[in-house]
């Protein structure tokens, strides 16, 4: 923050319960310039229930997002939404707006709802999306919900961000065998057929099962719940699977394991966005006449890293390189 008075200010609003200083602080996060909230709200966060949601596009997650809100409004618990939407390639905004799926909640004081655009971030998530958690968790929110873009292989990421994960899959897809197929099967905590009514929904219940005897479950073994979230259906018995396995993660400690896992896999994140950054802008100024062996190894000697990916390179190549890693 290049004002520490505005920092100060927002701090102090953020504390005092303002969700337009929610707003803000999460505002601040995406462009780049967060650090400093994370790190003066960090020791407040840990408390909240963080779910993820993710699963082929069309499956209805907004849908099963918005009957999630109702069903833990009804049990008086306050809730923080993050809807990841893909990014337009020309505005790099939200393109799908899930937003509009949770109009009903948009006048709830304890329900704040925050679209993020991917920007073509990997894993279905946008890339301040862990620190909108952080600072939903900081502000008292008692669950944080993340619904995931719905892009199919690459949306494991959302199990590094939440502490239980939802998987949803409707009937009658191939996308859904595909995203079992892909990956996704370990990382369920939850599996949750939608659109139960459909004629085909004993039929996925039967395949998922029968994925999920080729896996050797140690502690938790995913559950599977079937649900109708447009007329709200089975919704009670998803929650009540979060909450055991909410309970199951505190009870036996592994919840410990889990976030420092998530710790780790986001500090690794940062320093590689730092150091992709600094790569980025070393390989712009390399001289046209060096290979890219040379090139990496001298990048990579930019860092201290020495006898890199090319050890027996040519020196003379790679010394055009190392003045501009020096002035970085």
């Amino acid at each position: 923050m290049n004002d520490p008075r505005a920092g100060t200010d927002l701090l102090e609003a953020f504390r005092a319960g303002d969700a337009r200083a929610l707003a803000r602080a999460i505002t601040r996060c995406e462009s780049g310039r967060g650090a400093d909230l994370i790190r003066a709200l960090y020791p407040q966060t840990g408390r909240a229930i963080t779910v993820g949601l993710t699963g082929p596009p069309g499956v209805g997650k907004s849908t099963l997002t918005s009957a999630i809100v109702a069903h833990v409004r009804k049990l008086g618990k306050t809730v923080g939404v993050i809807s990841v939407d893909p990014s337009s390639p020309f505005s790099h905004g939200a393109l799908l707006g899930d937003r509009i799926r949770l109009t009903e909640h948009f006048t709830d004081k304890d329900v704040f709802i925050r679209s993020m655009a991917s920007r073509g971030h990997l894993g279905g998530l946008a890339g301040a999306t862990a620190d909108a958690v952080s600072l939903m968790d900081a502000f008292g929110k008692d669950v944080v919900l993340v619904e995931t873009v719905g892009v199919g292989q690459s949306e494991i990421e959302i199990a590094e961000v939440a502490d239980t994960t939802l998987v949803a899959l409707q009937p009658g897809s191939g996308d859904s065998v595909q995203v079992l197929k892909a990956g996704v099967l370990e990382i369920a905590d939850v599996f949750v057929v939608n659109k139960s009514d459909h004629p085909m929904a004993l039929q996925l219940q039967r395949e998922i099962r029968s994925m999920m005897e080729m896996l050797n479950f140690s502690g938790w073994v995913p559950e599977l719940v079937s649900t109708q979230a447009l007329e709200g259906k089975g919704i009670d018995k998803l929650w009540a699977a979060i909450a055991r396995h909410d309970a199951w993660l505190r009870e036996s400690g592994a919840i410990r394991d889990k976030r420092r896992a998530a710790f780790a896999h986001r500090v690794r994140q940062l320093a590689l966005g730092t150091l992709e950054r600094r790569i980025d802008d070393t390989i712009a100024q390399t001289p046209d006449d060096i290979d890219p062996y040379a090139a990496a190894d001298a990048v990579l000697e930019g860092f201290g890293v020495h006898g890199g990916v090319n050890a027996v390179g040519n020196t003379r190549a790679r010394s055009g390189v190392r003045a501009t890693v020096k002035g970085l």
